[in-house]
């Protein structure tokens, strides 16, 4: 039976193919490929997104302590997340333009012009491109790269690296103009800072309510902002044992210092080969010096400076472990963090009976206190019961007080010199020629936290 055309006459099966199909079979085959190679590409761009995505905070920890070209371009696209969905969304849309170009392209070659004009197959030419592009290209891969993203996201990392750079100048004019929206929005929204919500604590307690009370709920307000870097012990304080020393060498560490656990290390702190649990000694605290304690040293927990405490703290209790290695973009020990460390943040300062009464702070009046340069900044800033971002402009990559004032002055300052920053004078009482030791803090701008 004929076929219907567009003026109502009738179209014989044969006018349906165009006369000279034969006659293109090559360009057909070479469009075909170029159809099929895009499919290829639009179904890795649009899983990407599902893929890097999906990947998890520790795993995203792992890439950044890895030297690789892999992983060094996965940590560069998701540290700019809005800058990868732009690259995304740009280079799916050219790849999605370039497939329905082709194929209009390919139908031209195939069906007569009688075809071609006349409005069943328009529909058929529109469903059938959309269906190829969603299923194969989009539902398809995506749901791939849900279930393999880790796969997945190594495989298209450098060439979306790559892209980036491509569509830098389309990305920024995108993210821009997406940022004035996200402003708009956020502006008729009910996005809450965590200043809003300590205000909302201020108000919703009772006046009878402890203080203490008050300053864990403020405390677990600002817990997710934290880094290790902020609370982790400085190497130059840990105390740490090389894997060589004798077992009565050993002991008489455990015995000076009094740590339920040390970090061992092999020549350098940079090295961290494990942590040694002292209860794990007491079996064979009286065995002979050749005994070999080595053994006992557990696998070492590394975790980058930039993480921040919630998610370590959940690392902690699925691992079971109470103490990281810190390490920092290089791959060298910064120093160590541990359970104590982060439950401190809450809680304020725990003290047991095995820690040291070493004082490192005096307070001299309200608004008048001594602090050592070690003292970390989110310590002094809880002591002084002020907000710990007064001095996030400033602090640079300092964490403690005395790095924070060598980012101020840019120098090591000397004995008695006064720096002043904003409403507070910090006036050195002892430092060398390496590092500022003792600060007195005068005046502060007293932010209730």
């Amino acid at each position: 039976m004929d076929n219907p055309g567009p003026s109502g006459y009738f179209i014989k099966p044969l006018e349906i193919f165009n006369p000279g199909v034969v006659d293109n079979i090559t360009t057909l085959v070479i469009i075909s490929t170029i159809i099929l190679i895009l499919l290829f590409c639009s179904a890795l761009v649009a899983g990407s997104e599902n893929a890097f995505f999906s990947l998890k905070s520790e795993e995203l920890d792992k890439y950044r302590l890895d030297n690789s070209t892999t992983a060094k371009a996965i940590t560069q696209l998701i540290n700019k997340p809005k800058a990868l969905l732009g690259t995304i969304l740009i280079t799916n849309n050219f790849i999605n333009i370039a497939f329905v170009i082709v194929s209009e392209w390919m139908f031209t070659l195939i069906f007569s012009e009688h075809i071609l004009h006349t409005t069943y197959f328009f529909i058929f030419q529109v469903v059938f491109v959309t269906f190829i592009i969603v299923f194969l290209a989009e539902v398809t891969p995506k749901i791939y790269a849900t279930q393999n993203y880790i796969f997945f996201s190594e495989l298209v990392a450098v060439p979306m690296l790559y892209l980036s750079r491509v569509w830098k100048p389309f990305v920024w004019i995108l993210v821009k103009s997406t940022s004035v929206i996200d402003k708009r929005i956020t502006k008729r929204g009910h996005e809450l800072t965590v200043d809003d919500l300590e205000h909302a604590i201020e108000l919703t307690t009772d006046s009878d309510s402890p203080e203490d009370e008050k300053e864990v709920l403020k405390n677990i307000v600002k817990f997710g902002n934290i880094e290790v870097k902020q609370i982790m012990r400085s190497r130059l304080d840990v105390k740490a044992v090389d894997i060589h020393i004798s077992f009565t060498d050993l002991l008489k560490h455990i015995n000076e210092w009094e740590y339920s656990r040390i970090p061992v290390y092999q020549g350098t702190f940079d090295h961290v080969k494990g942590i040694l649990n002292i209860k794990d000694l007491i079996p064979n605290i009286y065995t002979s010096d050749s005994f070999e304690w080595q053994s006992l040293i557990r696998e070492p927990f590394y975790v980058p400076t930039a993480k921040k405490i919630d998610d370590l703290l959940k690392e902690f209790q699925q691992k079971r472990v109470h103490m990281a290695v810190v390490v920092d973009e290089y791959g060298g020990s910064s120093g160590i963090v541990t359970m104590e460390d982060i439950l401190e943040e809450i809680f304020g300062e725990i003290n047991d009976e095995f820690d040291d009464d070493e004082i490192t702070y005096s307070q001299l009046d309200d608004n008048t206190f001594i602090f050592e340069g070690k003292m970390l900044i989110n310590d002094v800033c809880r002591l002084m019961d002020i907000k710990g971002d007064v001095f996030e402009e400033i602090r640079g990559e300092a964490d403690t007080l005395g790095g924070l004032i060598l980012e101020i002055s840019g120098r090591i300052p000397s004995v008695k010199e006064k720096i002043v920053y904003e409403n507070f004078v910090f006036t050195i009482e002892a430092a060398d020629k390496r590092k500022v030791k003792r600060i007195k803090v005068e005046n502060p701008q007293i932010i209730l936290g």
